[in-house]
């Protein structure tokens, strides 16, 4: 019967087959639409009433439970529900304005039910930064596993199990400081995806910046001006580059490192909002920490510590230069790369006018003093200290000096006894800096040593004073610097002082000596040559018993190369002429020395009996503190 009645309906002479089915298929339509709407409308409905129960249990204006209550550390599984229900909410809202337009009863009620709940998440947003400063605080965020960060990419309804799961292998600061991460991250997703980005971006850049300013000020950096750092006495601002040397590490390391993790990982969804809050937050305090050692290198302020500090500074920020880059990657964050920049260029100028008037000061030095004994000059001892101090700073200095013109030569005396070597091209610019710097010295050692009345003290001051240069050289950076080549031809020329000192100061003791000892003399002239060894000897000792060589090794060759040669020439002579003087009484009018007193004699030299702390002093001088070793007459 069914099939019989539809088949004639469908096929009644009256009403065409293909009419019938059209009309059919028409009438189908309609009612299909019809009942998706009413769905819709279900939906929708079933939509704003679950969020509306929700956010209104949550109002603080209706409900003093929720007004002294936080949604998220009461229950964390409500407040996912909350931000579930206020995105369902979001959604349902563009669905009503493209189907029904903006003037929707509906529209209107979940309008109102979002400002509610925007306004509740503005409520927790404040109080997890607020009630987690210490957690959130940078040096925490900086020291999160890098788990964390991957945990950061994933969905943002499975952190809090994940978080949990990871729990006994974080410390609880670390696993607190990760849920006030993901929470934050829940709630500034939910009001950017809702429009009020504005609001969420207010409260955390207030929050954030006053712990960055904070944390600024407990490090001690603080807004200084060029007349006011200028104004300062030396031991201050030493006092103040050294807190900022501590400062900058701390910042780079975790001050800036862990509020750029943050606002990465909080703002994760929108690349303009996490730019803008990083640079109004971070952006100020980073200027005035990078500007610092652009003012000290600008000040007039001298001393011998100061190019040991600028160098500090140059190295803390090209140290740390790529880690500026990327934590102010920013365009809107250039100025504190530039700013840094800036510092290194200034820091380089300084370091740069500092070695000039370094040697300005060597050159200028006019003090006339000669040192007793030949020994070595306070310019000597000061110049090394500072050379030898530099020198642990040559990483860096290759970097200012590369492209610094090499020295104009035709600045040296005509007379200067070490002619310049010839130059050579290949040679790093750093080298050619610190072999000039000694040269300058050398020459003005030389010309220090004319003022010696006596030529072989002027010989042995200027062998002494090269050979504690060489020394220096060896037990330093220095070697590396200038090589080992430099340091050859170095200690030939104390070589060739020693040799000119050694006729000088005892040539008449060789000389009242005849050349062949063992040749027969008659007594008359044995006696004559024993008077003459005699005296020559005795002056020439008590002239040299005041001289000094500081140097152990140096003091051993001169004493081994003089006193050899002597002991052996006059023991010759004394076997075989002591007998032709006569009986043993005579023997002790005219021989008043035998080869063993020679030998004991000479064993007591170079020590100096004026000045015999010396030796110990410049040996022990390379050892103390730097403070120690710059207090000396040269000043930078």
């Amino acid at each position: 019967m069914p099939r019989k009645g539809m088949r004639s309906l469908c096929f009644s002479p009256r009403t065409p087959s293909f009419s019938t089915s059209r009309q059919s298929t028409t009438s189908e339509s309609t009612a299909s639409s019809t009942n998706r709407r009413r769905f819709s409308e279900s939906m929708i409905e079933q939509t704003i009433d679950a969020a509306a129960t929700i956010i209104m249990k949550w109002d603080a204006d209706t409900s003093a439970y929720a007004k002294v209550t936080s949604l998220f550390y009461e229950s964390k599984r409500e407040a996912l529900q909350f931000i579930r229900s206020v995105n369902e909410l979001q959604k349902t809202m563009h669905l009503l304005v493209s189907e029904q337009g903006s003037g929707s009863e509906k529209l209107v009620r979940a309008q109102i039910l979002m400002q509610t709940a925007m306004k509740r998440l503005q409520k927790e947003f404040y109080q997890i930064l607020s009630m987690n400063r210490a957690h959130l605080d940078p040096e925490s965020v900086s020291t999160r596993s890098s788990r964390t960060s991957a945990r950061s990419s994933t969905s943002d309804f499975d952190d809090y199990d994940e978080i949990r799961t990871a729990g006994d292998s974080i410390s609880e600061i670390e696993e607190v400081s990760s849920m006030a991460m993901s929470d934050l991250k829940l709630i500034a997703d939910c009001m950017i995806a809702s429009g009020y980005a504005k609001e969420c971006m207010h409260i955390y850049k207030i929050i954030r910046k006053s712990i960055i300013d904070e944390g600024i000020y407990k490090l001690g950096i603080e807004k200084l001006s060029s007349s006011q750092v200028n104004k300062m006495e030396w031991d201050v601002l030493d006092l103040k580059i050294k807190n900022w040397l501590e400062a900058e590490k701390i910042s780079m390391r975790t001050l800036f490192t862990g509020e750029r993790i943050l606002c990465d990982q909080v703002f994760a969804t929108s690349d303009l909002i996490k730019e803008s809050c990083f640079t109004e937050i971070a952006k100020e305090a980073a200027i005035l920490l990078f500007g610092f050692p652009e003012l000290v290198a600008k000040t007039k302020k001298y001393s011998p510590e100061k190019m040991f500090r600028v160098l500090d500074m140059y190295s803390a920020i090209s140290e740390d230069w790529k880690e500026i880059e990327t934590i102010f990657s920013f365009e809107s964050t250039s100025t504190v790369r530039s700013q840094a920049l800036d510092s290194l260029v200034r820091l380089s100028e300084s370091v740069r006018s500092l070695l000039m008037d370094f040697e300005s000061t060597i050159q200028k030095d006019s003090s006339k003093t000669m040192i007793p004994g030949g020994g070595l000059h306070p310019l000597t001892i000061s110049s090394m200290n500072y050379l030898t101090l530099l020198a642990d700073y040559s990483n860096i200095l290759t970097d200012i000096i590369s492209d610094w013109p090499p020295p104009a030569k035709s600045t040296l005396p005509a007379s200067f006894l070490f002619s310049p070597d010839s130059e050579d091209s290949t040679a790093p610019a750093i080298s050619v800096r610190f072999a000039w710097l000694i040269l300058v010295l050398l020459c003005k050692l030389d010309g220090k040593a004319k003022h010696y009345k006596d030529v072989s003290l002027s010989y042995l001051f200027l062998a002494n004073n090269l050979q504690h240069v060489i020394s220096r050289v060896r037990t330093s950076n220095l070697q590396y610097i200038l090589g080992e080549e430099w340091i050859t031809k170095h200690e030939a020329k104390v070589k060739q002082f020693t040799s000119n000192y050694q006729p000088l100061a005892w040539g008449e003791v060789f000389a009242s000596l005849p050349e062949n000892p063992t040749a027969p003399i008659t007594a008359g002239k044995a006696k004559d040559c024993f008077r003459k060894f005699n005296a020559s000897f005795e002056k020439a000792y008590w002239k040299q018993r005041s001289c000094i060589v500081p140097d152990s090794k140096l003091r051993e060759e001169i004493k081994v190369s003089i006193g050899t040669k002597l002991v052996t020439l006059y023991r010759d002579f004394y076997n075989t002429h002591i007998s032709t003087v006569g009986d043993e009484r005579s023997a002790r009018l005219f021989v008043r020395f035998s080869p063993e007193d020679i030998g004991n004699y000479f064993s007591d030299l170079f020590y100096g009996t004026v000045s015999s702390g010396s030796s110990s002093t410049s040996s022990s001088v390379s050892s103390h503190h730097r403070r120690q070793m710059l207090r000396s007459p040269l000043r930078v």
